[in-house]
């Protein structure tokens, strides 16, 4: 039996990105209506047939959050509405990921809360990249397929190899992915320990590993404020290293981050396109991720394993 016909739709958070993976895959973008009332309120009609067909519903849950979140909710609904087969929520950035535990007394769990909330409105599947906590695949009670953009990341920076190069994490949250691109790259490994004094101010404290005369490369897998990577970068320039760049899955970037890294303490940010970014003039390299994205959708509609994508050729 051949695989359902696939459609690709788009919300607003990300739609260049959602025509490049249609290239990719060698489809056009479907025809929907995405917008908003006066109110706020938002409004989805999508434009074609889509009854028995399979259906991925891309949209990133980034800057306005609430808002793109919303805008998904009601394409799935919209979609299970009109007679869809599967509908696969394609979301490249996985917003509220860091709410994962009650880290302290009187606080929701919002990570699961969005689990639930994009099950019942009618998803069947789910396809992510980079999620802040691994354990967010848990909280679906429907399949999950996670990627990962270090593909993407390994490939630009192998130009960087060399002695000199080492890899290092900027808490020790982050040792694992930190010891992951080491291993790949075939690197010395370090970490920066941190203490986090608010919601957007990061002191960078220590030191661990031999950073002096080296070329640094943080990896972590997103950063909003740049404290944590620009604190880290100061440090290590403090203690020796002759360069840092940084290399970080999703960039969501704030006013305060585009302020920071015109300090000058990071030579580049290398960071992918799961959400939009202006690099400003800065030296931001932005990665594409839509063949990585659309080779996985062209998978799952034919029922095929994805478990070769996590493989980096040349590692």
């Amino acid at each position: 039996m051949s695989a359902p016909r696939l459609k690709i739709f788009s919300g607003n958070s990300n739609r260049p990105l959602a025509e490049e993976i249609c290239k990719h895959v060698g489809v056009p973008l479907g025809e929907a209506t995405v917008t908003s009332f006066p109110d706020g309120e938002s409004f989805v009609k999508i434009n074609e047939n889509i009854r028995g067909q399979d259906i991925y519903l891309v949209q990133s849950t980034c800057t306005p959050t609430n808002h793109h979140l919303m805008e998904l909710l009601i394409m799935i609904d919209a979609a299970k509405r009109a007679s869809a087969q599967r509908i696969t929520a394609v979301i490249p950035f996985y917003g509220y990921a860091r709410q994962d535990r009650k880290d302290q007394p009187r606080v929701p769990i919002t990570a699961k809360l969005v689990a639930d909330l994009l099950t019942s409105a009618g998803a069947n599947r789910v396809l992510t990249m980079d999620l802040h906590s691994q354990q967010i695949q848990g909280f679906f009670n429907i399949p999950v397929d996670h990627l990962f953009a270090s593909p993407v990341l390994f490939k630009y920076l192998e130009r960087f190899r060399a002695d000199s190069l080492v890899v290092c994490s900027p808490d020790v949250g982050g040792m694992k992915m930190a010891a992951a691109y080491a291993g790949a790259l075939g690197t010395g490994l370090g970490m920066v320990w941190k203490k986090r004094t608010s919601a957007t101010t990061v002191e960078s404290v220590n030191i661990v590993g031999e950073v002096a005369g080296k070329d640094v490369l943080i990896v972590d897998d997103i950063t909003e404020t740049a404290g944590t990577l620009v604190n880290a970068a100061k440090l290590l320039r403090d203690n020796g290293a002759q360069s840092v760049r940084a290399a970080v899955s999703h960039a969501l970037l704030s006013p305060m981050a585009y302020e920071r890294l015109r300090g000058g303490a990071i030579d580049e940010l290398i960071t992918t396109n799961s959400i939009p970014i202006d690099t400003k003039g800065l030296p931001i390299t932005v990665l594409s991720v839509a063949p990585l994205l659309a080779e996985a959708i062209v998978r799952i509609n034919n029922n095929e394993s994805v478990t070769s994508l996590f493989k980096v050729k040349g590692f």
